[in-house]
């Protein structure tokens, strides 16, 4: 029998599923995924696994790749940046799931250590070789995780470039590898979009789904054949159910799946957190000492009493306010998406200090600086709040950073920096990633950042 393709694939091995909860690192193990499975998910990913040691190790593959017969259609995810070590490790699941994925969307510095991830994105004759090589040999169809470039023309010739060498199925996550922590912002759904109009696999949505609501209005807008979802499933296990649930009942509902499929207590510790985020956010004692059962759990029993006093505490809530209706929570009871804050610069956040009358952050540590060692003022202005953070730790073993004004200026006029002594411009890393562009003319020094266009 021949291997299933694109829409084939999708249709009969995935059952078109439209519903998809992504890859999570100690995040998405089997029993999060199945309790996301019973709320009305259609598909789940494995965590990421790193694809040299899911080979080298029987004790990784063991501890972190589980699964049941009732976990199906199951994609495994690997991070690789090398096409046999890759085909290998798929080899050892492709008995086990209805397809493996390459992740090339992690933007994470653990990603960048280990050159995988989203920092494969410019490689793009490397990532042909690793997905060519697993659609020649594999006995499953292989996929792809990607985010997107900022510019659209390049992210669409990217997607294309994957799906011309092999892939199945792609899933863009709308934002760019920059975008990540307090630079996250909202994904952008029109570049989904147009690599959906471009390519003939099937496509999934990947940021901005943080309600039922998002899944058609995302569907609707990009065109996409599902969504996936990671931090919204996260916070609410039951997202793509559709229906509300009281945080207290999903998490024991959750402490429920971990005895039938046992997993690391790190990864219980994070789920019931986050399920009952908003409970846990209300500052009276009693969610106090739920918070502190949690973070110093060291069995399953010990969640469950964290849960049972936010049952009760909410419970008699409701008897003193003589509500007998459970079904009418409180926006604090049920469970609540992570709001990411709004991105701020550094004058809004000064601006915003002084009509709050709270001292900026890196006032208060200029502050405590002054009184252990002797720092300039140019020297803690140049200086990150985690350099600071650091000197301040450790004021007598930190070296303040060297730094001169007789280098060379950028030949940029307009640009404050010093220029790269090995670059071909003369200018530094910004500049010449422009002119680069601009000229179509490789710099040597800057190659991993100027690649030509025409070249990919």
């Amino acid at each position: 029998m021949s291997k299933l393709e694109g829409y084939e694939y999708y249709r009969k091995s995935l059952n078109s599923a439209k519903y998809v909860v992504a890859p999570m690192v100690d995040a998405s193990e089997l029993a999060f995924r199945m309790q996301c499975r019973k709320h009305g998910a259609q598909l789940c990913y494995t965590p990421m696994f790193n694809a040299g040691l899911f080979v080298k190790s029987e004790h990784y593959r063991q501890e972190n790749f589980t699964t049941c017969p009732e976990d199906r259609p199951l994609i495994v995810q690997f991070c690789a940046n090398d096409p046999k070590i890759f085909l290998e490790a798929c080899k050892l699941v492709q008995d086990r799931c209805d397809g493996v994925d390459l992740n090339l969307g992690c933007p994470q510095q653990i990603a960048r250590r280990g050159h995988y991830g989203a920092f494969l994105q410019d490689e793009w004759e490397l990532l042909e070789k690793m997905v060519s090589l697993c659609h020649k040999e594999l006995k499953v169809p292989i996929s792809c995780k990607i985010r997107i470039f900022k510019s659209l023309e390049k992210t669409i010739k990217y997607a294309k470039t994957l799906e011309k060498a092999g892939c199945q199925l792609l899933t863009v996550h709308g934002r760019t590898r920059e975008q990540k922590g307090v630079l996250t912002d909202i994904a952008n759904w029109k570049f989904i979009a147009e690599v959906r109009k471009n390519v003939k696999i099937p496509v999934l949505s990947n940021g901005n789904i943080q309600y039922f609501c998002d899944i058609e209005r995302c569907i609707n807008f990009t065109g996409v054949d599902g969504v996936m979802s990671a931090e919204g499933c996260l916070y609410n296990p039951a997202l793509f159910e559709g229906k509300t649930y009281a945080a207290y009942f999903l998490a024991e509902e959750y402490l429920n799946f971990t005895k039938k499929y046992p997993c690391p207590l790190g990864y219980i510790r994070g789920h019931v957190f986050k399920i009952l985020n908003p409970c846990l956010q209300c500052d009276i004692d009693e969610m106090r000492r739920a918070r502190d059962l949690i973070a110093g759990a060291q069995a399953v029993d010990t969640f469950y009493e964290a849960v049972a006093i936010v049952k009760s505490t909410w419970l008699s809530y409701y008897r003193d306010s003589n509500l007998s209706n459970e079904a009418l929570f409180p926006l604090k009871f049920v469970c609540q998406p992570y709001v990411r804050p709004p991105i701020r610069n550094n004058e809004e956040q000064k601006e915003e200090s002084v009509k709050s009358g709270k001292p900026d952050r890196r006032d208060i540590l200029k502050r405590k600086l002054e009184e252990k060692m002797k720092i300039s003022e140019e020297d803690m202005n140049r200086l990150s709040l985690k350099k600071l953070k650091k000197l301040l730790k450790k004021p007598k073993r930190r070296k303040i950073p060297e730094y001169s004004n007789n280098l060379d200026k950028c030949r940029n006029d307009l640009c404050p920096n010093p220029k790269c002594l090995l670059c071909e411009f003369k200018m530094c890393k910004s500049c010449c990633r422009v002119t680069a562009k601009e000229k179509s003319i490789n710099c040597t020094k800057h190659r991993s950042l100027c690649v030509e266009e025409s070249s990919k």
